[in-house]
């Protein structure tokens, strides 16, 4: 008998989506192929020599320690230097038992939902957001309200409109993700205002704020926005931090900080899931911010992304046709194109593959999938004549798509 795996995968099994961006990862390694698509770091980011330098330590002073299970919150040395840093450099009031390490922010994300969502529950973010975190949710069968973003990050009056209407009808959402500093994709922020505002909304509604932190330690120019989280003072904020930005993404290592309830609960998820996070690199961690190369690092980080985004924009500025948008955003990884209504960058990806230059389609970063004519360009990775070679590419394919009319058939195809 043939086995009938149909019938043995689970539904939410059923229910998991493919990622737009891993999809996109395999087609773009043949040669001269350009991606300006992933949400890679700049290997000339990883600080190689110092990561050396501390598995040396590591070597030295814990190597049997290092090996060995741990526990599941995580190492706390590692935790008490990271509550250190957080209270520091980000005013976020916390201590090392108020800190979980998790493989990854992907695996914070999928546990926050795990946690907070049944099926049919309801959580917010903003339209556009990020795509891994509609991921997670998604496979726990949340329900997503969108709520439009503006000049000032997500649109408050819509937010304010979408939960009463949510509230005639009986439903209380659980939770509004946001990444509030240089968000993936647009690069915009959400403003201190509309910041302190979120954290009224919320509790006067009773939902959680689901802060994601990726990018705010790469600003550029300007002065940093404090974080949601420390502006909290009830506890109603889950801050999501990231070492794959400013050390190295093969390390998977990131940090939840939240209330006592929320860290407990996710630790037994954790548990249940991968019993603890990779040691090794917890140690190496450790050695790299008490070693003080952590700032050190982000400074010569910010000082490379910067150039990078200055040559993209440059390179926008002398081939993209004029009808053509983007942000300039003050930090972070990506910048946000707007072409004209009539390109649907879905449909115009064939054309661009064909020339050898990759983007993220709009629609993915859109729970809905609308918005056809917006891409996400990332500008960290790519070398500086690569950037210039790919835009240009990708200027001569949105030119052609602008001057060919649509089949409706196609249309409706998609990729």
């Amino acid at each position: 008998m043939v086995v009938n795996y149909d019938r043995l995968f689970s539904n939410r099994s059923k229910n998991l989506k493919s990622s737009e961006i891993r999809e996109l990862l395999k087609l773009t390694q043949s040669p001269g192929f350009i991606s300006l698509a992933g949400g890679l770091p700049n290997p000339q980011a990883f600080p190689i020599d110092v990561i050396h330098e501390c598995i040396e330590k590591v070597f030295k002073t814990n190597i049997h320690n290092a090996l060995q299970y741990g526990t599941t919150e995580g190492l706390p040395l590692l935790r008490n230097v990271l509550a250190q840093r957080m209270r520091e450099k980000k005013g976020i009031d916390c201590e090392l038992h108020d800190i979980l390490i998790t493989s990854g922010a992907q695996q914070a994300l999928s546990f926050i939902a795990f946690n907070l969502l049944d099926p049919g529950d309801t959580y917010i973010t903003s339209a556009p957001t990020y795509l891994g975190a509609l991921q997670a949710f998604h496979a726990y069968q949340g329900n997503c309200e969108c709520i439009p973003m503006n000049d000032e990050g997500i649109d408050i009056d819509s937010l304010r409109r979408n939960l009463k209407r949510l509230h005639r009808t009986g439903i209380t959402p659980k939770f509004l993700y946001a990444v509030a500093t240089f968000q993936n994709p647009s690069g915009e922020c959400i403003s201190l205002e509309h910041r302190k505002e979120l954290l009224e909304i919320a509790s006067e509604y009773d939902f959680i704020i689901v802060e994601d932190d990726p990018y705010s330690e790469l600003v550029f120019e300007g002065e940093p926005i404090p974080s949601i989280k420390s502006l909290d003072t009830k506890g109603r904020v889950i801050y999501i931090g990231t070492f794959s930005k400013v050390l190295a993404p093969g390390f998977r290592l990131a940090w939840i900080i939240g209330s006592e309830e929320i860290i407990n609960r996710l630790s037994l998820t954790k548990q249940s899931s991968d019993l603890c996070s990779n040691m090794f690199v917890q140690y190496i961690a450790y050695e790299y911010i008490k070693g003080g190369y952590l700032d050190i690092q982000i400074k010569h980080i910010k000082q490379l992304y910067k150039h990078k985004r200055d040559v993209m924009i440059k390179a926008l500025k002398e081939y993209f046709p004029k009808e053509a948008k983007w942000t300039v955003p003050g930090g972070g990884m990506f910048l946000w194109v707007t072409l004209p209504k009539n390109v649907n960058t879905r449909l115009m990806f064939k054309r661009a593959v064909a020339k050898q230059v990759a983007y993220v389609v709009g629609d993915a970063f859109y729970p809905d999938s609308s918005n056809y004519n917006s891409m996400r360009l990332n500008f960290s990775y790519s070398d500086d004549d690569v950037i210039r070679e790919g835009v240009k590419r990708l200027a001569e394919v949105i030119r052609e798509e602008m001057s060919t009319p649509y089949d409706k058939d196609e249309y409706v195809s998609g990729v």
